[in-house]
């Protein structure tokens, strides 16, 4: 019965049969509106009140796009003050990366446990959420810019330092060691053998970075660190979605032009 289920059979005119698979794509589709119905019955998500809302939805979209001009003056300062916190922390975070990437290269430092210590604190760092961190920096720090400048330097810290090590790792190391052979020390070694060949994507990364680093800045005000963020608590808490609409889209512009430029670098390195 079940292998009847799961095939269609065809007599040629010949007298032969033939057995076509039946298609899945219904049972899958059974099986995928089972499995909604069912986390929607435990997430306890009330469709009915989505469909009678929906139309708020598109309210504040349309308050959205109507952006109020004159509160420009007041978003300038704080566009500014993140973008100066974004550049600041993804600096000292790139230049805080290369050490510890340096670190925890098992073809440069042959020291498994330092290895080891230095890819599970990066680790441990990156999986903290940056917001998680700003969080956090701003009980410790009582300066909101502060807070938000050393929850950025540790995630550009963890990232890079992933991304570099890794990269590090992959290098043909033969004449870093013919360098050691000859007397040269690690340090030197290093800087004339490794290093240029992983400087472009250094650079490249810590461009990167900075790019999502102003993304992710012009949230953290919403735990206190500083910048557009709290304009952006402050709007939305006071439901003057118009100043909202102004935000986003000078911030969509600020990170548009850094892409672009950060771009136009990348590609330079290439």
């Amino acid at each position: 019965m079940w292998s009847s289920l799961m095939t269609k059979t065809y007599t040629l005119s010949s007298g032969d049969v033939v057995l076509e698979k039946r298609t899945k794509t219904p049972l899958i589709i059974f099986i995928l509106g089972l499995l909604v119905f069912y986390a929607a019955r435990i997430t306890g998500v009330d469709l009915s009140q989505f469909i009678r809302r929906i139309h708020e939805f598109f309210t504040i979209i349309g308050s959205l796009l109507q952006p109020n001009w004159g509160y420009t003056v007041k978003i300038l300062p704080e566009l500014f003050q993140t973008i100066k916190m974004s550049l600041f922390g993804s600096i000292i975070g790139a230049a805080l990366a290369l050490p510890l990437a340096v670190i925890a290269s098992a073809n440069i430092i042959s020291n498994r446990f330092i290895n080891g210590l230095v890819k599970s604190g990066l680790s441990l760092i990156r999986t903290v959420p940056t917001l998680v961190m700003a969080l956090i920096a701003t009980y410790v720090f009582d300066l909101p810019m502060m807070a938000g400048t050393v929850a950025i330097i540790l995630f550009t810290t963890s990232y890079i330092g992933k991304l570099m090590y890794e990269a590090l790792e992959n290098v043909d190391i033969g004449a870093f060691q013919a360098m050691e052979a000859l007397g040269a020390d690690k340090l030197t070694a290093f800087r004339l053998a490794i290093f240029p060949h992983v400087f472009p994507t250094y650079l490249s990364t810590s461009l990167y970075s900075f790019e999502g680093n102003v993304r992710y800045a012009a949230i953290l005000g919403y735990v206190g660190a500083g910048g557009i963020g709290r304009l952006i608590n402050e709007t939305i808490g006071w439901r003057d979605y118009e100043s909202l609409g102004m935000i986003i889209v000078l911030l969509v512009i600020t990170v548009f032009l850094i892409e672009s430029l950060s771009g136009y670098f990348r590609r330079k390195l290439i």
